[in-house]
């Protein structure tokens, strides 16, 4: 491909992402009034429209020519059109959106009383209880701030708007809870360990990774994720961890917004860790936990 023709490639992915930031919120705001009753001027809501359009126009010809780039230079149609999504959408805003839907999807999980993915001979590992009541308190908080906001703002429309957001905010507080219920740590029969948290962190530690495995309390710094830099990944539920897994080698893991990083040791809670340890190991358990609260 020439230089010309990478320039304007490079040029096109920077006016479609630039149409894709432009066009999601503002046809966001437009079903955001229309959902509260607000009845716009026709010249406004018609002007609003053809903008959105003709957003929504640019991001259209941007995809056919990068797609039609991508085919001439021989590339397959699933790939190539994996390849135009990708270099429009920015990594962070197409993990964000996975996200989201993989939590309401264990949503209907939880409500089914089904979990995700646990093979047969498998062992699912439980790691919500230090955060169930913090969940419920805040879902309680949710409700009050919302039935108090009904109350003070006086202007209909408004209130209309912030009941829709706060109710669809209490939805993926349950469903991020949901996720991590019905998506739990996996010790398969084989040794191998799948570490979760909910929909948003996924980590396959194949059995022969797995060097060994100990009961551990710790109460590392940070916020869910910390990846120290001696490639300790700690996996904190409620601020502790209480199983460290030592391997054999670096494995490589996502963040939840797409990011890479490799881990050496892993870090995270169960809420029964020593049956983790003696599935993993086979050995009799380290020690209680609380024996080492290093901050």
């Amino acid at each position: 491909m020439s230089a010309g023709a990478v320039g304007a490639g490079g040029t096109g992915v920077r006016v479609g992402r630039y149409a894709v930031w432009a066009a999601l919120p503002a046809e966001l705001v437009l079903v955001a009034v229309g959902a509260a009753g607000v009845r716009m001027p026709g010249a406004v809501l018609v002007g609003a429209q053809v903008v959105v359009v003709a957003l929504l126009a640019v991001e259209v010809s941007v995809l056919g020519r990068l797609y039609a780039a991508r085919r001439r230079a021989g590339t397959e149609r699933g790939e190539a059109w994996r390849e135009t999504v990708s270099a429009l959408v920015p990594v962070a805003v197409g993990r964000l959106v996975v996200n989201e839907l993989r939590t309401l999807h264990s949503l209907g999980l939880w409500l089914l009383r089904r979990r995700h993915r646990i093979p047969e001979g498998a062992s699912p590992v439980a790691y919500t209880g230090p955060q169930t009541g913090t969940v419920y308190v805040l879902l309680f908080v949710c409700a009050v701030e919302t039935a108090v906001l009904a109350l003070v703002i006086p202007w209909p429309p408004v209130d209309a708007v912030l009941l829709a957001v706060d109710v669809y905010g209490m939805v993926l507080v349950l469903a991020h809870h949901a996720g991590c219920v019905t998506r739990p740590h996996v010790v398969g029969a084989d040794g191998s360990l799948r570490v979760r948290y909910g929909a948003l962190f996924d980590l396959r530690v194949p059995a022969s990774a797995v060097a060994s495995a100990r009961v551990e309390q710790r109460f590392p710094d940070g916020g869910m994720m910390r990846l120290g830099d001696d490639g300790t990944l700690d996996l904190a539920v409620g601020g502790r961890t209480t199983v460290t897994v030592e391997l054999t080698g670096p494995v490589e893991f996502t963040r939840p917004l797409g990011k890479r990083g490799t881990a050496r040791t892993l870090r995270f809670h169960a809420d029964d860790p020593r049956a983790v340890v003696a599935a993993l190991s086979g050995k009799e358990t380290g020690p209680a936990p609380g024996a080492d609260r290093s901050r």
